[in-house]
């Protein structure tokens, strides 16, 4: 990054935080986070937005904002210059922000047009390559498998390493909140822009294209925001649930859909739900998103879920013991994003208030986070804890030995059993092959000696214990 940029980035920044202040959160977003500065030399400030569409979007609704706020972090002398993507050959567009006025837009000539002969409506015009609004971290490099997502990885790398290849066209990608739809979206992209740099990948949200429609409306814009939206090569709409209720926008996309894909487009969309359980969505164009693959993104397993941890801790330099991993990939297991937020809560409090990562620790901060949920004590797991305990071989509590120490075990099992599970008497003593008379006799032995014997009554809570853990 030259000098030049890094003083544009910086005083932009600031700007862009006045800016902020100004707005609804939706607003900045949409139409303030995609500008990116590229120059500020001799009071001539370069910003790149993503279309024409977008600069006069920019001006007719905030040039007064925008003026402002730059005369006040830049100096009252600064000239704004904009770049933009249009079609080949179109001149950039540039504006003049004056001491005593509110700034007047000053635009180039207009593409020009074929001079002799009839041009053909069939024939597709040349574009400039786009911002393709992807995060340089979502990669598939960053994205952790397992079983959970493995078909949708799967697919999601077949496209983009061969683009050409439609067999997955349009991808219909679901699943709950947190799941990674986003990241494997724009890994896609990713991947796509790294084989084929010219083509033409754009990520967005549905709430943004939304937002962009609305306004096309009322300037008037429509065709225009058709246009560029039919030009792009690959288009990842996100959240696609968003357009419910929205006939204006579903019947402008039905358009850009047909056109995209008849033109061998790739179309990738993520969405909350299957397109079958869609609620306000146009029937045609809910047959449009069954045309290709539908594949699911499920909660992720444990497997996913550890991995993930690891990957998140190494990331942020964190040493997290094995058994605090096992412990949080346990309890919190309804998405990815939790997991990555207790690792940022384990390392606040590791680094702001030099605490030792260890279980107790772990159990406070996953308390905070999520509703921990209490392992279900069956009787095989009372009968496996029991043999650890006492370091025995599990199928000997089965058997017939008498042996004093397997015989006491068995008998602990079966107190255990009775106090912790719905398990019958009768049921007890048939899983290990004996009488409901024996488990009830069992029972009562425990109970007499607990009274009396210090060291089995520490042995039980230390076997309690570790049932509730």
């Amino acid at each position: 990054m030259t000098s030049s940029q890094q003083t544009a980035t910086a005083l932009w920044d600031k700007c862009r935080s006045i800016i902020r202040d100004n707005l609804d959160a939706e607003q900045f977003k949409a139409w303030f986070e995609p500008i990116v500065a590229l120059s500020y030399e001799d009071n001539k400030l370069t910003l790149q937005l993503p279309s024409q569409f977008f600069v006069e979007h920019l001006e007719q609704h905030y040039l007064n904002l925008v003026s402002s706020t730059l005369k006040r972090v830049f100096g009252p002398d600064v000239k704004l210059f904009y770049n933009y993507n249009v079609v080949k050959d179109a001149p950039s567009t540039s504006v003049t922000l004056e001491n005593d006025r509110h700034a007047s837009a000053t635009l180039a000539n207009p593409v020009e047009r074929q001079a002799r002969g009839l041009a053909n409506p069939f024939a597709e015009p040349e574009y400039d390559d786009i911002d393709p609004q992807l995060n340089p971290k979502y990669t598939f490099e960053n994205y952790c498998g397992s079983m959970s997502n493995k078909l949708a990885v799967s697919i999601g790398k077949a496209i983009a390493t061969d683009p050409s290849c439609k067999t997955f066209n349009p991808l219909f990608i679901f699943g709950s909140t947190g799941v990674g739809k986003t990241h494997l979206l724009q890994a896609i992209g990713i991947k796509i822009k790294e084989t084929q740099p010219r083509a033409r990948v754009l990520y967005v949200t549905a709430r943004v294209f939304e937002n962009q429609y609305t306004t096309a409306v009322r300037s008037n814009k429509v065709p225009d925001f058709i246009n560029f939206y039919q030009s792009i090569d690959v288009l990842l709409m996100d959240d696609i649930q968003e357009f419910a209720g929205k006939q204006g926008t579903q019947n402008t996309f039905f358009h850009i859909f047909n056109h995209l894909h008849q033109n061998q487009k790739q179309l990738i969309m993520t969405s909350d739900c299957r397109p079958a359980d869609m609620d306000g969505m146009i029937p045609r164009l809910i047959s449009r998103f069954k045309w290709g693959m539908t594949v699911e993104l499920a909660k992720p397993d444990y497997e996913l879920r550890r991995r993930v941890l690891e990957l998140k801790a190494s990331q942020d330099g964190l040493d997290i013991p094995a058994d605090v991993l096992d412990f949080v990939a346990t309890h919190v297991t309804e998405s990815v994003r939790e997991l990555e937020g207790i690792v940022v809560a384990l390392l606040a409090h590791a680094t702001m208030l030099n605490k030792e990562i260890n279980i107790e620790l772990a159990q406070s901060v996953v308390g905070n986070a999520v509703k921990v949920r209490k392992r279900e004590v069956s009787f095989e797991i009372i009968a496996e804890t029991v043999a650890d305990y006492y370091n025995i071989d599990s199928e000997l509590l089965y058997g017939k030995t008498r042996k004093r120490e397997i015989s006491d075990a068995r008998q602990l099992v079966m107190y255990l059993a009775k106090k912790h599970t719905q398990l019958s008497s009768t049921n007890i003593g048939m899983r290990l092959m004996r009488d409901h008379a024996t488990v009830l006799h069992a029972v009562k032995q425990v109970d007499q000696r607990l009274s009396i014997e210090r060291q089995l009554h520490d042995d039980l809570r230390a076997i309690e214990a570790e049932l509730k853990r």
